[in-house]
């Protein structure tokens, strides 16, 4: 079945218009949003829209597994590489020659595998684990992440290099709550789908108003979020739970046990103005990206302080709470210059 992409936001529409124009070139290509957004339907798109479609389609989450399993999945390895290899195994890049290897949260994959990553995408070769053989490959490998790539590059978490072998075209999906045209599209769209999923049982479907305040809603969790709530809606109905009660279970973190565990989220007045403690900006030296970067530097070091507060600074929980990695926590502290109170010991 032919994927497509709903909506009719600019966004969505010079998406739509990229695919069209690259699909067929075969370019390393870089797909980059938030979790949720539905960056993997793009990749699907490109593939059904080339000259490599009915050809291997392979996936591989980077985020999946440890650097050990990974470069075994990815490269393959022969008989008596290691113990329990009983058998020779295809890796990934193998088994998509000709057609497309996508490479999901490229950002999570580690240094040592970018490098060999790298040297796959130099050379068009690589060598299973135990093998003195190259194994070639004609792969269109097609890759994506909710990281910053640009950030981790900074923090020396991710290989220029490979970045920018990577990223010769790359593609942008905005956040749902940038594209809010889009929302009754995909509310028809998904309703339909559902609908057909569903078959026989007895639905019930969003009224006006829920359409309405679903139209209007941020969607923390994107596209992904509306689909798990109209699903609900479709299969339980409202009942004594108001659509605004149903939105609201759904907002942010503070829904997750873990968030739950320390509590509710502070309240964040940012000052824009007095950032630097001024009253008045200065006009002959305002940035508007420097004003938006000492913002969210503060808003980023409240909430991170207020976590680790309230989880007695263990940075392992803290760091799942705030969805980011360990390794960022620790780079956030350091860089926002969060103290650790001197009756906590690591």
């Amino acid at each position: 079945m032919e994927q497509s992409l709903i909506g009719v936001s600019q966004n969505i529409q010079r998406i739509r218009a990229l695919i069209d124009q690259v699909a067929d070139t075969g370019l390393n290509t870089i797909i980059y949003g938030e979790t949720g957004v539905g960056k993997e339907l793009i990749v699907q798109c490109l593939y059904q829209k080339s000259n490599r479609v009915g050809k291997p389609f392979v996936k591989v989450n980077c985020a999946a597994l440890p650097d050990t399993l990974l470069e075994s999945e990815m490269f393959g390895y022969e008989q008596g590489a290691f113990t329990g290899a009983d058998r020779r195994k295809r890796g990934k890049f193998e088994q998509a020659h000709g057609g497309v290897l996508f490479l999901d949260e490229i950002g999570d994959m580690s240094l040592p595998l970018q490098s060999k990553l790298l040297h796959v995408l130099q050379g068009g070769d690589f060598t299973p684990l135990g093998s003195e053989r190259a194994v070639t490959t004609d792969t269109w490998v097609i890759a994506a992440t909710n990281h910053e790539l640009e950030e981790d590059m900074q923090k020396g978490e991710f290989r220029e290099d490979l970045y920018y072998r990577l990223s010769t075209i790359k593609i942008y999906i905005e956040p749902l709550r940038n594209r809010t045209e889009d929302i009754p599209h995909l509310i028809e769209h998904y309703i339909k789908e559902y609908s057909s999923m569903f078959g026989d049982k007895k639905l019930q479907y969003p009224g006006k108003n829920t359409v309405a305040k679903m139209s209007t809603y941020r969607w923390p969790g994107n596209v992904r979020e509306l689909q798990n709530v109209l699903k609900r809606i479709m299969i339980l109905g409202e009942g004594e739970e108001t659509i605004d009660d149903l939105l609201r279970t759904n907002i942010h973190p503070q829904s997750s046990p873990e968030f739950q565990a320390v509590g509710a989220r502070p309240s964040i007045p940012v000052d824009l103005w007095g950032i630097n403690g001024d009253k008045t900006p200065n006009l002959s030296s305002l940035s508007l990206k420097k004003v938006r970067k000492q913002a969210l530097d503060r808003v980023e070091k409240e909430v991170i302080s207020y976590v680790l507060e309230k989880t007695g600074w263990n940075r392992s929980k803290a760091s799942k709470i705030l969805n980011i990695s360990y390794k960022t926590l620790l780079y956030k502290i350091k860089d926002l210059d969060i103290d650790q109170p001197p009756d906590v010991t690591d």
